[in-house]
């Protein structure tokens, strides 16, 4: 779930002026993570974001140096399957049916928090642009415009797990970003989102940890 952005730094001894899309993008990964697996009912998963310095590629040395001013930032952690497998069939060989249908709906829920940053990103766009926000006009294909083209890639492995029919695989694709959009586009998700990216805006630093963002969404939401 990694992604990588561009920012500005008036201050590198005190802040980090974060784009708000980024901010954005990020908060509806770490929503998705904390409150989509929880209305799911599924296990807690440690997550952090991480901002930090860009650096380039020097041709002539082969050295990476430092870019003055811009940083890129990733989440890194919040998946419930730590190692995909193969195959979905051979994964879940001998388990109940009970197990079956959890790990199914962990391999799931990864999927939809991957695909919540990139749409997080494009309704805060479409917000300040007084644009419509609808899945027609908003579809997976458009997540490469909103910073998702590695979640994307991600996603694809996990589908691969399926070994499904590319119609099949394209149904259930298609099932899953409805639910990651009905998620983010949920009035109450939506607020809790904002809060997150607001969080991020405000207090930005090198490492928020998940358990920051949880007491947060607690303590106004609960």
């Amino acid at each position: 779930m990694k992604l990588s952005l561009i920012t500005n730094n008036a201050d590198q001894n005190t802040r980090f002026e974060i784009d708000k899309r980024i901010a954005f993008h990020q908060a509806g990964h770490a929503a998705a993570i904390c409150l989509g697996n929880q209305q799911k009912q599924l296990p807690a998963v440690h997550f952090q974001v991480i901002i930090k310095p860009q650096e380039s590629d020097e041709p002539q040395s082969g050295q990476s140096i430092r870019i003055q001013g811009k940083y890129t930032a990733k989440l890194e952690g919040g998946q419930l399957i730590q190692s995909l497998p193969l195959s979905f069939a051979e994964a879940t060989k001998g388990f109940s049916s009970e197990q079956q249908k959890e790990y199914l709906c962990a391999i799931e829920a990864d999927v939809i928090n991957l695909m919540a940053g990139s749409l997080a990103e494009a309704k805060y766009v479409a917000s300040r642009d007084g644009e419509v926000f609808n899945p027609n006009l908003v579809n997976l294909d458009a997540l490469h415009f909103y910073g998702g083209s590695s979640d994307l890639k991600f996603i694809t492995e996990y589908m691969e797990c399926f070994k499904l029919h590319k119609e099949k695989r394209a149904q259930k694709l298609t099932e899953l970003f409805l639910a990651a959009f009905n998620f983010v586009n949920n009035r109450s998700n939506w607020g809790a989102i904002s809060v997150l990216a607001e969080y991020i805006l405000d207090k930005p630093k090198d490492t928020i940890h998940c358990e920051e963002l949880i007491s947060l969404l607690k303590s106004r939401f609960y």
